[in-house]
């Protein structure tokens, strides 16, 4: 296939910015009652896919060439008693979109290892490489925890050239 693992990190990390983080446009779901963003560049495409809003499970899914070549699950969401709390769980969410805004090509999957804004903080914690990972991320308000997620992934190919 001829794909080399630093350019589907660099095209992750592009991907990333211009989908959820930077509130990408949606795109007709091949799924029902999902929403969809998708960002294409050349020969690659990126579709993020997920359902729910206090807590939403999904899927990313990276093709080369039109190939699916990596994948990342995620799920989490709203710690229970913020459920039906719409406008500090849209404000928690929009302060993940820019801790997600702060990905790096070394770690591709969520956000960075910590990033604090006013009374927010957000962390990271992420074991493996692009081939193969799993991790975990938080989100603090005032020194509570309000926000997880699981995420896991890596490559669904084995003929990844190294750059």
């Amino acid at each position: 296939m001829g794909v080399k693992l630093k350019e589907l990190c660099q095209f992750l990390v592009k991907a990333k910015i211009q989908t959820y983080a930077g509130d990408g446009k949606r795109v007709e779901p091949e799924r029902s009652d999902f929403k969809e963003l998708e960002f294409s560049e050349g020969e690659w495409c990126y579709r993020d896919s997920y359902t729910g809003f206090y807590r939403a499970p999904g899927q990313e899914v990276v093709r080369y060439k039109g190939k699916p070549i990596w994948i990342m699950s995620y799920s989490g969401g709203m710690k229970p008693k913020y459920h039906e709390k719409l406008k500090f769980s849209k404000q928690t969410y929009n302060f993940l979109k820019e801790a997600l805004k702060r990905v790096k090509v070394s770690s591709p999957f969520r956000g960075p290892e910590s990033f604090k804004k006013g009374d927010y903080e957000y962390i990271n914690k992420v074991e493996g490489n692009v081939k193969a990972f799993k991790g975990e991320e938080k989100i603090f308000y005032k020194g509570e925890e309000v926000f997880s997620q699981d995420y896991i992934g890596g490559l669904i190919v084995d003929e990844v050239k190294k750059s």
